[in-house]
């Protein structure tokens, strides 16, 4: 006998109950009419969109997603739908999988694994299932399980002792460098080992910090991946069933690991502008290879036309980072504004004249025109609806290399979760499509230019020596004298990790920025800003 199972892998959008119901009917009658589906399966909790946070506190809201699913099993038919929503019996809530079918709930299965770390927060929120389910369609026994499900051993094991010959999960698995190759092997082992073929959905899109990047796949009983989605696209597929074994069909190819990266941010950007209604975004342009990359990112994103680059030179500014800076405008089509930022230093300078009279220059006169560059881009921002995106990496978030209220001003930070070594691959990767960024900004000492002749590794060891120390402590959480056996030395860890320690209170006032590594500053690493913790 054979089944066709619609691989929904949807971008919705986190609260708009209203906008994710449309968008699962158009999907639903795209699959039955034209690819001829006998079940759609949708990604988790669907009906709501993935992570909704606190909103799952609200009891309208749960109301409006559990009344949605009597919505949708009246408005389409002759096509059986999987989807997952937060499941209300009054006394508790569950992350829940629903199958629609002709008007009719076939079955209902409630998550048992929920996970709480990293990004995860399952357990503040829903209560835990504690049975397989399984139900019958034209004459085939298909489980349903959710995520974290397959991730633990015993409950796929579950399905197949009760009689699941075909496994079914919803899954909204959030991007990481490498974790599409983590996933595969982990859910292929426990296919293999239960000897039953599965239907993996993945949600794709950006939603705040998270970026989920797709790459549904079907696996046979083997646990050979037999049909694999793209990744970072929308996309709506079919795989046909014979006897209960999956017919091969197409393997998109996966991305390498600096192009997966790439092409995270641009969908991260993308989004988090449309979702949020602004009308294009702009950047401070320096002629360096921070905002060099965040602008081509910006423009992979939302295209030229909506996309604005700032030149805010000081005193300090030499000639070249102007030049290079006009040159990658001119190379990606986009409109840019020249605005020296003398005039308002001056201003501050003189009004400031007689306060700092007796005291001697340092960081505070540095800072003063960082903060002069982030007063025009936030005010530019504002007269224009554009969003704001800063261009600070995570070498510099980590080590609070940034100016408050100055170069960390802004709404977007998409580079956040960067370290700079990554920086500087990445604006090669994007020049090996097309050379746009100009080769000497990534060839020039990265430098600040907020003090004659300044350059970063005046204050900071070598990027080479500092990057590799900040994944060992901010990441991998090892300890100082863990880092120094590893053949660090001792006073490049002691700068850095004293760095990282007690610059907590900046991180928490940056913008949100794309989660791209398995441990960003926000929702993965959370330290308190006061505390008397010393890492050395």
């Amino acid at each position: 006998m054979s089944l066709k199972i619609a691989l929904a892998q949807i971008n919705f959008l986190v609260g708009n109950i209203t906008a994710n119901i449309d968008n699962i009917i158009a999907s639903a009658i795209h699959a039955r009419d034209r690819l001829h589906a006998d079940i759609v399966v949708f990604p988790e909790l669907t009906i709501t969109g993935y992570p909704s946070e606190d909103l799952l506190f609200r009891a309208d809201f749960i109301t409006a997603a559990n009344n949605a699913i009597y919505q949708l099993a009246d408005q389409v038919t002759d096509i059986a739908m999987v989807v997952g929503f937060p499941e209300s019996d009054g006394d508790n809530l569950y992350n829940s999988a629903v199958v629609l079918h002709q008007g009719v709930i076939l079955a209902c299965y409630r998550k048992q694994a929920l996970p709480n770390y990293g990004v995860f927060d399952e357990q503040r929120y829903f209560t835990a299932g504690n049975q397989p389910c399984v139900f019958e369609f034209n004459g085939t026994f298909i489980g349903l399980t959710i995520c974290e499900d397959v991730w633990k051993s015993g409950i796929i094991d579950a399905n197949k002792q009760a009689g699941a010959e075909i496994l079914l999960t919803l899954n909204a698995s959030p991007f990481s460098a490498g974790k599409i190759h983590q996933r595969e092997a982990i859910v292929c082992q426990q296919v293999k080992a239960a000897k039953i073929p599965l239907v993996y959905v993945n949600q794709v899109g950006g939603q705040d910090e998270l970026i989920f990047d797709g790459a549904s796949f079907v696996t046979d009983s083997h646990g050979d991946i037999v049909f694999r989605a793209e990744e970072f696209k929308e996309q709506i597929s079919v795989v046909e069933f014979e006897g209960n074994n999956p017919v091969l069909n197409n393997c998109a190819p996966l991305y390498k690991e600096i192009s997966s990266d790439y092409q995270a941010l641009v969908l991260g950007i993308k989004d988090y502008v449309r979702k949020n209604g602004f009308q294009g975004a702009l950047l401070g342009l320096s002629g360096g290879i921070d905002s060099a990359l965040v602008l081509a990112l910006a423009v992979d994103a939302l295209g030229h036309d909506k996309v604005e680059a700032v030149l805010m030179p000081s005193r300090y500014t030499q000639d070249m980072s102007n030049v290079d800076a006009v040159k990658q405008a001119d190379a990606m089509g986009v409109k840019y504004h020249y605005i020296p930022i003398a005039p308002a230093v001056n201003a501050f300078t003189d009004m400031l004249a007689e306060v700092f009279t007796g005291t001697n220059k340092d960081t505070t006169e540095e800072n003063i025109q960082a903060r002069c560059r982030g007063v025009i881009l936030m005010a530019l921002s504002n007269k224009q609806g554009k969003l704001l995106l800063t261009t600070g990496n995570k070498s510099e978030m980590s080590v609070g290399y940034a100016t408050l209220y100055g170069d960390m001003a802004g709404g977007f930070a998409p580079i956040k979760d960067v370290p700079k070594l990554l920086v500087y691959q990445l604006a090669l990767y994007r020049n090996s499509l097309s050379e746009v960024i100009p080769e000497r900004v990534i060839t020039r000492p990265p430098s600040a230019e907020l003090a004659p002749d300044q350059i970063d590794a005046d204050s900071l060891p070598p990027y080479d020596v500092l990057d590799p120390i900040l994944e060992r402590y901010v990441e991998l959480d090892q300890s100082a004298e863990e880092i120094i056996a590893a053949g660090f030395r001792r006073e490049d860890v002691s700068i850095a990790i004293n760095l990282v320690d007690k610059n907590e209170y900046k991180r928490r006032q940056s913008p949100p920025g794309i989660r791209i590594t398995s441990r960003a500053f926000g929702r993965d690493r959370r330290y308190p800003i006061t505390s008397g913790y010393k890492g050395i």
